[in-house]
């Protein structure tokens, strides 16, 4: 029997316990294989293939957890995410791999993330220590344990040890105790971030576990007993595993028969293999369902800023909230190093969010990339939406131009400002949160943008009051206004301003973006209705866009207008703090 790969009473992988650790660790798994004898009949073949779990709710084809075999020793006991599944597979000469795989495209498995070519360990180019003797004309004659040995002793002698002496420990194995203890060591090491392992039933077991003490398992390796070389394993299509070869499509027995006919032993061979999918394999929505009780839907998206993932989880996932952020954490490994939910929604005038550090690093400081741009953000204390990047793309390269002068209202840390900085004349940023002006002043120095971007920290209304005002000011041209909650009410503040005019110039007519909710039938009428009642003037030609569908039922719109002149040289209907 071959070697067990791991120890069983760790293999079962426990979840809760993980997330319960002060720091969070990768999960793994740890299994126990028993290899049993090929048998070619239907009896046999189909008590293998019989199911241990209810048929497949979402997934009819490939490896799923809900159609492979447990390990042993793991039905019934904690959960595990280790699956094995039967497959055959021929084993050919390396050489002959590339060719071989085009021609059986279509018959070779094709699962993700699996390769269909696997290299067996101590099966490689660079295994055997010594040469690979040429194909003999004749079988060779059955080799001893003293022929091996005699035949070291003339090839490698003392001086050779010297020179190579990790050839010396590998033909000098320590007691049989500790190396099998270094063993397990090493597979638990070699198996830790595996996704797969490929195993071949019955390997080694006719030439005896006694070799292996004498030169170690890289020397014996299998392609060095044979006289071929090194060789690869081509898996074939799960439907033809425990199949004899005159089982298979004609396709695949062309091959035997041309290495048949040909003089000398076959290089080509039938085998049957066993694929172990570990944890690392399945994705996310698969280990979820797997975990979390029937009937609840699995969470299946979130939001990245930097480092950090921003889950909205629903009341129903709320129980289970860390074993959700353990797996997220587990399959976005290393890029996503935080997981946090928001526990409230915006409710004050910074725009910041209430959020519950649920796994991994407590940070909440991180820099996300955008446009080629980097933001530093603390989410604590600042507010950042990445699902709005492509909408602020949209203002840059479809609706902004050279030659224009943009006023930022409602900026935060600058996704738009800095974007629009790169491609316009002048950028005006301000936003109410001292905390997120001061990010915003960091971004402008950390993507060296000084120049063309200044900064204020007002109330919105006082803001463009101030700027319509100024004697010493680039005359605006788009003014941007991405509040959707409150947006729309700070549209009264326009009203008058070419009566504040103090630069002597013609008050140019900006043209304004200004966002906003609905939850209307009609979400364009009605936010149309909403921007006609706050200037006190019906403006006719708005150009609406919808954003996204915040929720079932409630669109983010754009509404995009050029300031009636009308409006502009009204009696202001607001009173400035």
């Amino acid at each position: 029997m071959a070697p067990p790969l791991l120890d069983l009473h760790s293999s079962c992988l426990l979840l809760p316990r993980l997330l319960h650790r002060p720091t969070p660790s990768r999960l793994l798994l740890r299994l126990h294989l028993h290899l049993k004898p090929l048998s070619f009949s239907a009896a046999s073949s189909s008590q293998q293939q019989a199911p241990q779990f209810p048929p497949p709710r979402l997934h009819a084809h490939g490896p799923s957890l809900r159609r492979g075999r447990r390990p042993p020793g793991c039905d019934g006991g904690p959960p595990s995410f280790a699956r094995i599944f039967d497959l055959a597979a021929l084993r050919v000469p390396a050489a002959a791999c590339a060719p071989l795989e085009r021609r059986l495209r279509g018959h070779l498995l094709n699962w993700p993330r699996v390769r269909n070519v696997v290299r067996l360990p101590g099966d490689d180019d660079d295994a055997p220590l010594s040469p690979s003797p040429p194909p003999p004309a004749s079988p060779p004659p059955p080799t001893t344990a003293v022929a091996r040995r005699e035949k070291l002793a003339r090839n490698f002698n003392a001086r050779g040890f010297l020179q190579f002496p990790n050839l010396a420990k590998m033909s000098r194995p320590p007691p049989a105790r500790r190396r099998r203890k270094d063993e397990a060591a090493a597979t638990v090491r070699d198996t830790r971030d595996k996704s797969y392992v490929v195993e071949v039933i019955g390997e080694g077991k006719e030439l005896g576990d006694e070799w292996m003490g004498l030169v170690g398992k890289e020397v014996l390796g299998r392609s060095t007993l044979r006289g071929g070389g090194p060789t690869r394993l081509l898996l074939l299509d799960q439907r033809y595993a425990n199949r004899r070869v005159d089982e298979l499509p004609e396709g695949v027995k062309v091959v035997f028969n041309h290495e048949t006919n040909k003089d000398g032993p076959s290089a080509y061979e039938l085998v049957q293999c066993q694929l172990t999918l570990f944890y690392n394999y399945w994705p996310m929505n698969e280990v979820l369902e797997a975990l979390l009780p029937e009937g609840i839907i699995i969470p299946t998206g979130f939001e990245t800023v930097g480092h950090i993932a921003h889950l909205n989880l629903r009341d129903e996932h709320l129980p289970y909230k860390k074993l959700i952020a353990q797996v997220v954490l587990d399959k976005n490994k290393p890029k996503i190093q935080t997981v946090v939910n928001k526990t409230g929604a915006i409710q004050n005038d910074y725009r910041t969010m209430q959020l519950e550090v649920l796994a991994g690093i407590d940070s909440l400081v991180t820099t996300a990339i955008e446009s080629g741009l980097r933001f530093q953000v603390d989410l604590a204390t600042v507010y950042w939406n990445s699902r709005l990047s492509t909408e602020r793309q949209r203002l840059v390269d479809n609706v902004f131009k050279n030659s224009d002068v943009v006023c930022d209202v409602f900026s935060g840390v600058g996704p738009i400002a800095l974007s629009a900085a790169k491609r316009v004349k002048y950028v005006y940023a301000n936003d109410l949160n001292p905390t997120a002006v001061e990010y915003l002043e960091r971004n402008i120095v950390l993507n060296k943008l000084e120049k063309k971007i200044e900064v204020f920290n007002m109330d919105a209304r006082r803001f463009i009051s101030s700027i319509y005002s100024s004697q010493h000011v680039h005359p605006v041209t788009q003014i941007v206004m991405n509040l959707p909650n409150d947006a729309a009410e700070f549209l009264d503040v326009f009203r008058g301003i070419s009566r504040n005019n103090q630069s002597g110039l013609p008050c140019v007519m900006p043209k304004i973006h200004v966002y906003g909710f609905s939850k209307a039938e009609d979400p364009e009428y009605d936010f149309h209705e909403r921007i006609n009642l706050t200037l006190g003037e019906n403006v006719t030609d708005v150009e609406m866009h919808r954003v996204r569908l915040v929720a079932p039922g409630k669109w983010m719109l754009c509404a995009s207008f050029t300031l009636p002149e009308s409006v502009a040289s009204a009696k202001p209907n607001y009173i400035a703090s």
